[in-house]
This record gives C-alpha cells, sequence and structure tokens, in this order.
C-alpha cells in the first residue's frame, strides 16, 4: 500500500497535467454557503473532487465538490469550493487530505472557511469572525498513525496554528471595507447532529467563541506541514441555548448567502495583500 506522499504526488502530477503546470500562492477551502467565491476567479479551471485521484466527494447541501484553480488580482490560488466532513463517514486521513493537496501543490498560505454557530453574546448571524485558535473536541487527530516525516515533526507544535499577522491584516482589511471583524476560539465537534443547550454552556465555560463541524483538522494537517492559516468563520446562527430558534442547515446558508458580497470582498482583498 502506497504512503501518503506517494498518493499526494500521484494527485499533485494529476493537477499539474491537467493545468498546464498550474502554481498556486494560495490555497482557500471555502464552507457551507460561501463557495460562490470560486465562482469569480478570472481563468478558472474546475476539476471535479470525483476527478482528482485520492479525493473524496461532499454529500452535504451547499458544498459543490470542486476544486477551482484561478487568479484574484492575478495572484493564483487553488480554490476548494466546499469540503468533506468528518461526520459523512470518512476516514478522518480522507477529511485532510485535500488540504494536504494544497500544501503540496505550492501554496504558502490556506485561508479556511466555515459556517459557525455564534456561543460568544457580542457574536450575531452574519458576522465574520478570525479565529485565534481552537478546540479539537471531534474525539479524532489526523496526525495519528505513522508519521509522514517527509511532511512535518511527530509532535508538531500548536502554540500559534492561526497566523498572527494573517488574523492582524484580516481585521485591518475588514475595518478599510466598514466590516466589524471578530476575533475567537473555534470548537469542532464531530456532528452531524447540533450542540444540545448544555454542550453549548459547556463550550463557552471552557472558552469557546463559537462551534463548528470542520475547521480543526485541516489547520492541525497544514500546521504540521508549516503552512501558514488564517481562519474565518461566518456565525451563521446563534448556537443551541443562546436563542429559541431551532437549528437548521437552511439558516445556515441563507445566513452565508447575505453576507457573501462582503465575505468575497474581504477575501479578495486579503489575498491581493498576502
Amino acid at each position: 500500500m502506497q504512503n501518503i506522499t506517494q498518493s499526494l504526488n500521484k494527485t499533485i502530477d494529476f493537477l499539474k497535467n491537467k493545468s498546464n503546470d498550474f502554481q498556486p500562492e494560495i490555497g482557500l477551502i471555502l464552507g457551507s454557503g460561501l463557495g460562490e467565491f470560486a465562482n469569480n476567479l478570472k481563468n478558472k479551471l474546475v476539476i471535479p473532487y470525483g476527478e482528482i485521484p485520492g479525493f473524496a466527494v461532499s454529500s452535504v447541501s451547499g458544498h459543490a465538490g470542486n476544486l477551482v484553480l484561478g487568479e484574484i488580482d492575478n495572484k493564483k490560488v487553488a480554490v476548494m469550493q466546499g469540503r468533506i466532513h468528518f461526520y459523512e463517514g470518512h476516514d478522518i486521513h480522507k477529511i485532510i487530505y485535500p488540504a494536504r493537496t494544497l500544501g503540496m501543490f505550492g501554496c504558502k498560505t490556506v485561508i479556511i472557511t466555515n459556517a459557525a454557530g455564534g456561543i460568544n453574546p457580542d457574536f450575531v448571524p452574519g458576522n465574520l469572525c478570525c479565529l485565534t485558535d481552537h478546540l479539537n473536541l471531534m474525539g479524532k487527530n489526523p496526525l495519528m498513525g505513522k508519521n509522514p516525516d517527509e511532511l512535518g515533526p511527530r509532535f508538531p507544535d500548536m502554540s500559534t496554528v492561526y497566523h498572527k499577522e494573517g488574523i492582524e491584516l484580516v481585521v485591518k482589511t475588514g475595518k478599510n471595507l466598514g466590516l466589524d471583524i471578530k476575533k475567537g476560539v473555534y470548537a469542532a465537534l464531530s456532528g452531524p447532529s447540533y450542540e444540545t443547550p448544555a454542550e453549548i454552556k459547556m463550550l463557552k465555560t471552557i472558552g469557546a467563541d463559537m462551534v463548528g463541524m470542520s475547521t480543526v483538522p485541516e489547520a492541525i494537517a497544514l500546521n504540521h506541514m508549516g503552512i501558514k492559516i488564517i481562519g474565518i468563520s461566518c456565525i451563521s446562527n446563534y448556537a443551541a441555548g443562546i436563542s429559541d430558534t431551532p437549528l437548521n442547515h437552511a439558516e445556515v446558508k441563507e445566513t452565508a448567502d447575505k453576507i457573501a458580497d462582503n465575505f468575497q470582498k474581504l477575501i479578495r482583498k486579503v489575498a491581493t495583500e498576502l
């Protein structure tokens, strides 16, 4: 059985052949309802996940399942239009494979986005929030198993997973655009059920500002590879118990649609400044 590096090399060979040796500078992973951004790239090439060796296919509404290569104001980018999730039943190593691919493809910085439930009382649906840190409560670490030494160390430091200068850039850019960018700690649970009010109370107690079902495995894998990471959450709803409204995925997508214009302006400006 081939190891992860051999598999990734085959994936990269496929992508280079498919794209005429395209060389991205920045990677983006677009979360629930945020995939529209990829449609506005210049000179874009759309590659469905099902065609890419090693990639699994997402079954979740709001995740198109394409790798889109193109340009943002002359910056070459590789954009994951949607992701696969642990709750879909995939092995955790399948979850991080696309993120690992972005690193192997040459991306020096990866912007990871998601839709999250707001726990911090200062966060309201429609806010954009930079991740300053995370809590991995998914019950699984994607680095378990034999360590691929060629990708990173056995015991990677996790002190500064999210790039401090990147956070400052997002906040500054947001301010210039008239956006109040929040900052906070993201808690990742496995899902697919939303959290109970008691679980949200626990998360608040241990320091979480928002909660979701993604991002952390990808961030761990990219940090392991030495890739700079910027995490941005769209606060799509109040977490359970914060309001009386029942949670549903349609609300997540609806909120993402409402902030799509601001989100795209922010990402475009940040990408050009990186």
